[in-house]
């Protein structure tokens, strides 16, 4: 028979999303309706090795939804890879009395969940990344709302450069995962999107394409370049400038994409995901992460889904060419 969880654990861990907070607020307030007593651990696997954990009341999570970030703060945590320091978070679990642990984080977070649920503690995974490259599920919290900054930037970004005739190379977040690119590309209409898993495309091929725009009579050129593409977003627009002749201008967007007010969506999937990985942990479930797949969610083990693979919709990728204005 499963043990009765009594005290739920959560905390965030890795890169920050919003919609965290809304998460965050959906476990402490599903638990304190089942009659659990919740404690938020601070700055990630760094709070749960040091002990930094306090309880959390329903007015801790007031206010909240609509915050941007992580009330309980992130941080990455090299001790947490080693062994030692798994059994040394496991250990304050059981210190503080912790029977059940929601992981509000992305692929690195679920790893070291999977170690805790290997050391006896039930532990549940919710997907908070801007990135979207968890493969057992069609979102994460965040990545909404970082996809829906970069557009909006992106739109003021082409007013001045169409004002001015000018190239712009925008960089958006993805080291190893290009769907914000890949989606800003469609929605802003990019002559280009460069992205981490389609390595194929040449300069030559690049600047060719804008030299031909303005033999067509475009006056303006938008590249959108994700991080961890092959290319190098200042040293692109210095290429295609000299090249072509035409001014052309990098921008950065970084951190931006991680900050702001969280959308409708990622409100919504954040407080059903963290009330659904309360749900799991009172019916006894440990080592599970929740998913949003087809319309659904559904749970999966967290060894099973970090096997999974996700790759970039080549349908998707096409209509970003095709529909390229």
């Amino acid at each position: 028979m499963a043990k009765e969880i009594n005290t739920i654990g959560v905390l965030t861990s890795g890169g920050d999303a919003p919609g965290m907070n809304a998460a965050i607020r959906a476990v402490v307030r599903t638990a304190l309706a089942k009659g659990k007593k919740v404690v938020g651990i601070k700055r990630g696997y760094n709070g749960l090795i040091s002990g930094d954990i306090h309880e959390m009341g329903s007015k801790d999570v007031s206010d909240i939804i609509q915050r941007g970030g992580t009330i309980l703060h992130t941080a990455r945590c090299l001790e947490f890879i080693e062994p030692e320091g798994q059994k040394r978070g496991a250990e304050m679990c059981k210190v503080f009395g912790i029977d059940g642990l929601v992981v509000i984080g992305g692929d690195g977070s679920f790893k070291g969940a999977e170690k805790l649920a290997g050391l006896g503690i039930n532990t549940i995974g919710v997907p908070g990344t801007i990135d979207l490259d968890i493969a057992c599920t069609d979102y994460t919290i965040g990545f909404d709302t970082a996809v829906n900054t970069a557009m909006e930037a992106i739109d003021k970004i082409r007013d001045t450069s169409t004002s001015h005739e000018r190239c712009s190379v925008v960089e958006v977040m993805g080291r190893d995962a290009g769907y914000i690119a890949l989606w800003t590309g469609i929605a802003n209409g990019a002559e280009a999107v460069l992205l981490p898993e389609k390595q194929n495309i040449k300069q030559e091929k690049l600047i060719k394409m804008i030299i031909e725009n303005r033999h067509k009579g475009k006056r303006h050129n938008l590249i959108i370049n994700a991080e961890g593409s092959s290319e190098d977003s200042v040293k692109l627009a210095k290429k295609i400038e000299e090249v072509t002749g035409i001014s052309t201008r990098a921008t950065i967007l970084g951190h931006l994409q991680r900050g702001g007010s969280p959308t409708a969506v990622d409100r919504m999937h954040a407080s059903m995901m963290g009330s659904i990985a309360v749900d799991l942990l009172s019916e006894g479930k440990t080592n599970r992460v929740v998913a949003y797949k087809e319309g659904r969610y559904l749970d999966y083990d967290i060894n099973e889904a970090l096997k999974m693979k996700k790759s970039i919709s080549d349908k998707r990728y096409e209509l970003s060419k095709i529909l390229s204005i």
